[in-house]
């Protein structure tokens, strides 16, 4: 029976002597910093389009209302517009040498655009309004102006 007990002690030891060597364990604590970064991108200009019902027939006195949409495929996200505005590019038409040339001069944009807000990215996107174009009544000669096609320049902001 000696030789049970030594033989079952053994394994006792043995037992505790593993277990206990995973069981017990030392660590220190400490603290730290260290520094990263984040890079942002930049945008690129949309495309100011003017859609809608094509303006046709303008005559002295007429009024037109303007509006659009945007193109915004060079930039990878949305951005956002606070207006559009819009001028008369400048040009001199004259057919008839006779009569005064038609020029910017004979047209004007009013009114104030609406905020189109965020434009998302895609062609075709947002919606702007609110400008008018008027062919002012010059109370001259105005038949150079016949036929033409007025070229408008658009800004967005």
């Amino acid at each position: 029976m000696r030789i049970f007990t030594r033989k079952k002690a053994m394994a006792v030891a043995a037992v505790l002597a593993v277990g206990g060597g995973t069981a017990a364990y030392a660590y220190w604590t400490t603290g730290g910093s260290g520094s990263g970064s984040a890079a942002t991108g930049t945008t690129s200009n949309v495309v100011v389009n003017q859609t809608g019902t094509a303006i046709t027939g303008m005559y002295p006195g007429a009024t037109a209302a303007l509006s659009g949409d945007f193109t915004n495929t060079t930039n990878t996200g949305s951005v956002y517009i606070t207006a559009v505005t819009a001028s008369v590019h400048t040009f001199s038409f004259r057919s008839d040498t006779n009569k005064p040339a038609c020029t910017q001069a004979d047209f004007t944009i009013t009114g104030t655009s609406n905020t189109p807000g965020e434009i998302a990215h895609g062609s075709s996107v947002g919606a702007w309004s609110g400008l008018t174009l008027t062919f002012t009544d010059a109370g001259t000669n105005q038949d150079n102006c016949k036929n033409i096609t007025v070229p408008i320049d658009y800004t967005a902001s």
